[in-house]
């Protein structure tokens, strides 16, 4: 059963859209908190995105390049804006299609098993996924997922990164400017204690699938995954 997140702030018109798409056996999340739309996104894990454009706290534009940048699932705008340029500029921002209010729930529906069916069935191009593993310990880079034993976290696009380097590293030490020169196109804007504070973020991920103490600060140097878990069953 296919995920789908719907972002809309008309009550309404959303619960209307949700009912619709269950019936076509459709599994349909809404969002409630319009300032977490990303958080949300990373918790739920849809395969589908119905995102509006006039939205509370920021539009649904910031939201699709937020979503882009540790997501590649179909994001289709809902929008009563029917103007050329808001279609242009969803379309740059990322979005695989616009529909225009008011629409017709079955031309919806119809986009949504389109893009679907691109994304992951059988117009959907066949690439084997990558794994990066040490040891049991699992990283799915292109879904965003740490797996150890029978537990599994969701990641940022960031801390993504930040763990394909430590685990094809492992054990020997990755330069903090290394890391910030992979994890940063422009170095000079950002601030060094960004890099610890992600650094964290990743230190909490492994604690949550039960591994401890596994990166260590290397002083002046930079950070080095250390084996502290034992080895875990393959799951790929």
């Amino acid at each position: 059963m296919s995920k789908i997140m719907l972002v809309e702030d008309d009550p309404k018109l959303a619960n209307l859209l949700r009912e619709h798409l269950i019936k076509y056996g459709y599994d349909v999340v809404l969002t409630e908190k319009f300032d977490k739309v990303l958080d949300f996104f990373i918790k739920e894990k849809p395969d589908l995105v119905l995102l509006d454009v006039n939205l509370p706290s920021y539009d649904g534009f910031y939201w699709c390049r937020q979503i882009r940048q540790v997501s590649t699932c179909p994001i289709l705008f809902i929008s009563a804006r029917d103007g050329e340029m808001d279609q242009v500029m969803a379309l740059e921002n990322g979005a695989d299609d616009y529909i225009t209010k008011p629409f017709h729930y079955d031309v919806v529906t119809a986009k949504i098993g389109s893009n679907l069916r691109r994304a992951y069935g059988e117009y959907a191009l066949k690439i084997e996924e990558r794994t990066v593993e040490q040891s049991g310990l699992i990283l799915y880079p292109e879904r965003m997922e740490l797996h150890y034993r029978e537990t599994n976290v969701a990641v940022t696009k960031k801390e993504a990164i930040l763990l394909e380097m430590l685990l094809t590293r492992m054990p020997r030490v990755i330069t903090r400017e290394n890391l910030l020169e992979k994890l940063w196109d422009d170095q000079s804007f950002v601030d060094e204690n960004t890099l610890n504070v992600n650094v964290t973020r990743v230190r909490k991920k492994l604690q949550h699938v039960g591994i401890d103490h596994a990166i260590e600060t290397i002083r002046g140097e930079g950070y080095r995954l250390v084996q502290t878990w034992e080895k875990g069953e393959s799951e790929t």
